[in-house]
């Protein structure tokens, strides 16, 4: 099982009002599955993602990444887990505007320790079509490519699972299905787990599962 969640809860203190982001959510993402997480802004898909991902901590319940249970672990511990097993998509891309492509996709890859591994950075790249555009930076990319290089990023630690939210949102319908078909391809070529969180129901149909969530629970 690539991801297990037991009875998550997650809460928020604004001032003196608790806001219950997520109630009681349980899910169970196979290994090389490919699921789509839709629902209306403020339904709680990015905060369900940054549990899933170790970004943030349940405020209760049980997380399991590949059988690892994840209560008790300490920052280090968690971190050494995101960056060998997940890989994240951000909607706004987060690239590092002094460095070209080939160097942000090197990054996560740096932050290991020790000199980076140049041919997984270099293949991940390829992979995404962009290896005529290594030398450019971020500025000098459509934001079809830097989804790209984004994506390139997530794929160079080769992680079994990939995190995206709301990978095409800030993209035109006509780069957003090709961003969509490029990460449908690699979870068939790859194997990898893909959670893709969307408001676009034509993208989300292109997933094999899809789960809804509502005021923080889900409709599955």
């Amino acid at each position: 099982m690539a991801i297990r969640l037991r009875d998550i809860e997650k809460t928020y203190r604004l001032g003196k009002v608790e806001v219950r982001a997520l109630k009681g959510v349980c899910l169970e993402i196979a290994e090389g599955d490919f699921v789509s997480l839709t629902g209306p802004s403020g339904a709680g898909k990015t905060t369900l993602l940054h549990v899933m991902g170790c970004i943030e901590e349940p405020s209760s319940g049980e997380v399991e990444i590949r059988g690892k249970s994840t209560r008790g672990m300490r920052d280090a511990e968690l971190s050494r887990l995101r960056n060998g097993s997940i890989g994240f998509i951000f909607q706004s891309f987060n690239l590092i505007s002094v460095l070209n492509v080939l160097e942000n996709v090197e990054y996560p890859l740096a932050i290991r320790g020790g000199a980076p591994d140049r041919s997984k950075a270099l293949s991940a790249i390829e992979s995404v079509g962009l290896s005529g555009f290594m030398r450019h930076r971020p500025d000098e990319l459509s934001g079809g490519q830097r989804q790209r290089v984004a994506i390139a990023r997530a794929l160079a630690a080769d992680p079994g699972i990939i995190i995206a939210d709301e990978p095409t949102a800030n993209l035109d319908s006509k780069t957003g299905a090709m961003i969509m078909d490029l990460l449908v391809d690699l979870n068939r070529r790859n194997g990898t787990t893909f959670i893709v969180s969307t408001h676009d129901e034509e993208l989300s149909s292109r997933a094999r599962r899809h789960v809804r969530i509502l005021d923080g629970e889900l409709r599955e």
